[in-house]
């Protein structure tokens, strides 16, 4: 494993002495938005963890390294190069790595090395799932399959409301990955607060999901947790509002006949198009929030060593 993995000192530092580190994902900063706003979004998040006394670590592969902690040049190199980083999933990773590329990690591979660093806490923004009309397409996010077979927590503000997550909450259940609402019993649809659909449990507290997820590992019962946290209320988007605008993507995306990996990124460039930027910065906020309950929970595991 050490001969392709790098975790930077700060955070090693942080894991063998036992205090809380989250994980962070890099696609979120090549694909996620334009530089410089990638980067300060990014360092923002960075910032948002270690005010709540946590460590962060960006995950990322570069010239075929995983790296577990990204410098400042690190960063900036991520953000410049932006779109021409390959998006990389789990079956990407023999590739990428064999081949000395560079690699924006998903929820997938974030929350695979963060396991292989022995980091415990992840948090992004929204996480991927089973997409609508999967029941022909199959097109069922790897994310999915990485909750039901790794050993992290990602903190999340649900999954948007482009996926099917009446499926996507099946597939987590047939899969025995537990969701988790952080004080909500409401699913999150990551711009809103709510989705109609029902978490399998509130936690009403860091403390309780820590103690949920120290009772899961001393079980030794495999895969993650989903922990939805709601975007906060003040940055939430009005329901009915910004689920015409994922219609209205989503059959854009039908009618020029778009698929697979690319479908995502381009309902994603509409609404950011329609809303005018709002959910740009819905997605900031969220991110940021996520990063400072993740922390929580971190924090309480470590108590509990």
């Amino acid at each position: 494993m050490l001969n392709y993995l790098d975790i930077c000192p700060e955070v090693k530092d942080a894991i063998d002495n036992d205090r809380p580190v989250v994980a962070l994902e890099s696609t979120i900063i090549s694909h996620g938005m334009s530089y410089p706003e990638n980067v300060e979004s990014a360092k923002r998040c960075e910032e948002e963890i270690r005010q709540a006394g946590g460590t962060p670590a960006t995950i990322a592969i570069i010239g075929g390294r995983m790296k577990v902690g990204l410098t400042d040049e690190e960063l900036n190199y991520f953000g410049k190069t932006g779109l021409s980083i390959l998006k990389a999933s789990r079956r990407d990773i023999p590739m990428i790595l064999a081949k000395k590329l560079d690699g924006a990690t998903t929820v997938a591979t974030t929350m695979m090395i963060a396991e292989l660093a022995g980091i415990k806490v992840f948090a992004t923004g929204g996480i991927g799932g089973v997409h609508r009309n999967a029941q022909t397409t199959f097109d069922i996010s790897a994310d999915l399959m990485e909750l039901a077979q790794t050993n992290v927590a990602v903190v999340c503000a649900g999954a948007k409301s482009i996926l099917d997550i009446g499926l996507t909450l099946e597939y987590l259940e047939t899969h025995g990955v537990p969701v988790i609402g952080y004080q909500t019993d409401d699913f999150p649809a990551f711009y809103t607060r709510t989705s109609g659909f029902s978490v399998d449990y509130n936690g009403e507290s860091a403390k309780v999901i820590a103690e949920a997820i120290k009772v899961k590992e001393h079980l030794k019962l495999v895969g993650g947790m989903v922990i939805a946290n709601p975007i906060p209320e003040e940055y939430a988007l009005e329901e009915s509002y910004i689920n015409k605008v994922i219609d209205e993507a989503v059959a854009d995306a039908e009618a020029k006949g778009i698929r697979g990996k690319e479908i995502t990124p381009f309902i994603l460039s509409a609404i950011l198009d329609i809303t005018e930027g709002k959910s740009l910065y819905a997605n900031k906020q969220l991110v940021y929030n996520n990063a400072r309950v993740a922390t929580m929970i971190a924090k309480e595991l470590c108590h509990m060593s």
